[in-house]
């Protein structure tokens, strides 16, 4: 286990801010970091090479057992099946026309396949687990099957995804496991004997081809897949080395949970694990009711020296850490700073984490957050400073060139740099439309300053360009922000909220509750008081305020693309579905609707 003791002096954690910005002419900015990007390996899988030689026996992947207890694989052990599961895929022909797909969630055994196909240049996706388990349809792993013709699936228990290999296009093809029957098992993958072929392979893997191949959450359509290379996943990782020093002198030790099918588990948390020479615990909670006790399990056993999560996450941890002083012993021990992936740490959670830092920790844990997608691989700016302002997304990182570009009263992030994707698998008018005429990737997210006359403090987040709507007079609402507001306010009573209000005369909510067996009168009534409430907070302002709000006992739907896997939520799919419940927000005269 991880000792828990007072954690060493160590190296500084972060380097200084130093920023380069530029006026557009007719409008917008340019800013980049004045840091070059330094030299680095050019594929992500040299560094398990360069680990197994250098840190042999220290631990790189660690999981639970069926018996509870912890059991992994030290870099050696893991360079060595990487080798034997890629000679193996060697052996049967896998190419960039015939990749690998994983459908289980994370494990040991699933990275072993993943390093195994990217360290030959074979691409390899991890398709979302809800998509064979939950999904009714199964619609989005089929076409997810069409799309990518692999030549090899990947379950770590074939039984629990037998309807999903029995689709029709999971036909034909080849099955590994662990366990379950008609299937190859895994350990025969593991008893192949490396050759020359094999390191040829190794050697003439080309850095700037497909190596994972990541599907987006198809939150305007089918999912897309978005081709990572190496060399983006490298240049991402030299990046934080450059912004976050301490990575190199202090290996990171992570307990995640996140998903390898999505860019911030996979590309960022393991490998970064990989890139420093750490250890990543693999967490098999979650954070939702009956699988967040597995993680503050896991939390009393293994002290991490990074803490990832989404800020429903941390919404569920930090009252087990106010009311347990032993956790929190366990957990800031080791603690180097906390990251709140996906979106910045609502500004109440940074406070009550703060007060449990002065009250617990050993040192001080700077609460820090960025901004990437998928296309980004992902990071493309990060906070780097100790006085990270809350909600703030940082600073670009090493290499990477934002324009800032005036879009509907906000200001459109644009990028490119190394770890840019080069574009979508098989989409060639979304490419076309990616990209603008000077080679910059077209995000869609909006941004503003944290201080116009400060650049070095970076960036806020400023919603989706997308999401934002007018009124029917003409007010421009700004979605995340209200829905930020709203979320704080209405903490523990509400999964999520959407708001809505395009073209109408106000601002309304549709709310998920947290319990949709407690949704009842009484429920109703503190979601109407917490709400004029707020609206009084915001000084009657109309882009400010929420005139009517709705409970939908439904929860959002997987395959009607309403929410991912990670629990965010697509407002486009569940607007477009729940017409009729927009439509009966909008009746004064229904007795549903809540007016605070």
């Amino acid at each position: 286990m991880i000792p828990r003791s007072v954690r060493p002096a160590a190296a500084p954690l972060f380097a200084p801010v130093r920023v380069e910005r530029q006026a557009l002419p007719g409008g917008g900015w340019m800013l980049r970091s004045r840091e070059a990007l330094a030299l680095h390996p050019a594929r992500i899988t040299d560094h398990l090479w360069h680990w197994a030689r250098h840190a042999p026996r220290r631990d790189f992947l660690r999981e639970r057992g069926p018996d509870g207890s912890w059991r992994g694989v030290a870099y050696e052990d893991a360079a060595d099946a990487v080798r034997r599961i890629a000679q193996a895929m060697l052996a049967r022909g896998l190419g960039r026309q015939r990749p690998v797909v994983v459908l289980s969630g994370n494990s040991v055994k699933h990275a072993l396949i993943a390093f195994a196909a990217q360290a030959i240049g074979v691409p390899y996706t991890a398709v979302s687990t809800p998509y064979s388990l939950q999904s009714g349809d199964l619609g989005k792993l089929r076409h997810i099957l069409r799309k990518l013709r692999p030549g090899l699936l990947f379950a770590e228990d074939a039984a629990p995804f037998a309807r999903a290999l029995a689709c029709e296009e999971a036909q034909g093809i080849e099955v590994a496991a662990a366990s379950g029957a008609n299937a190859t098992p895994y350990d025969s993958l593991l008893a192949e004997t490396p050759t020359a072929a094999l390191d040829r392979a190794i050697a003439e893997t080309d850095p700037d081809a497909p190596a994972k191949i990541l599907f987006t959450s198809g939150s305007t359509g089918v999912p897309k897949g978005v081709i990572g290379t190496h060399r983006m996943m490298a240049a991402n990782q030299q990046q934080m080395a450059q912004v976050w020093p301490f990575l190199a002198e202090e290996p990171p030790v992570l307990l995640d949970w996140l998903p390898w099918s999505h860019v911030f588990g996979s590309s960022h948390n393991l490998n970064m694990a990989l890139r420093f020479g750490g250890t990543l615990w693999i967490d098999e909670g979650r954070p939702m009711p009956g699988l967040f006790e597995r993680t503050l399990a896991n939390l009393r056993e293994v002290s991490p020296t990074l803490r990832f999560d989404v800020p429903r996450g941390y919404a569920l941890l930090l009252p087990a850490l106010e009311a347990d002083a032993a956790l929190c012993r366990a957990f800031f021990a080791r603690l180097r700073l906390v990251f709140s992936a996906a979106a910045a740490m609502p500004e109440g959670q940074f406070r009550r984490l703060q007060a449990l830092v002065a009250a617990h920790a050993p040192g001080p844990v700077p609460v820090v957050s960025s901004w990437g997608l998928t296309e980004t691989a992902p990071a493309a700016t990060t906070t780097h400073t100790e006085a990270a302002p809350p909600g703030g997304i940082g600073t670009p990182l090493p290499g990477v060139e934002l324009k800032l570009m005036p879009a509907d009263g906000k200001l459109e992030i644009r990028l490119r740099g190394p770890n840019v994707f080069p574009g979508y698998l098989d989409e060639p008018a979304a490419d076309a439309a990616a990209f603008d005429e000077e080679g910059y990737f077209r995000t869609g997210d909006a941004v503003t300053w944290v201080d116009e006359t400060r650049p070095e403090l970076g960036l806020r987040f400023d919603g989706r360009l997308v999401e934002d709507f007018k009124l029917s007079s003409g007010t421009r609402i700004n979605a995340a922000e209200l829905r930020g507001r709203a979320m704080t306010a209405l903490a523990g009573l509400v999964r999520d909220v959407v708001v809505v209000g395009s073209d109408r005369d106000d601002v309304g909510l549709l709310v998920f509750p947290a319990d949709p067996a407690a949704a009842d009168a009484a429920y109703r009534a503190r979601l109407r008081a917490i709400l004029a409430a707020m609206n009084a907070a915001a000084g009657g302002s109309s882009s400010r305020a929420v005139a009517r709000a709705m409970v939908l006992l439904e929860p959002p739907s997987l395959d009607a693309g309403e929410v991912t896997d990670k629990g965010s939520l697509n407002v486009r799919a569940i607007q477009a579905r729940r017409a009729s419940d927009l439509a009966r927000l909008y009746d004064d005269a229904c007795p549903e609707v809540i007016t605070p």
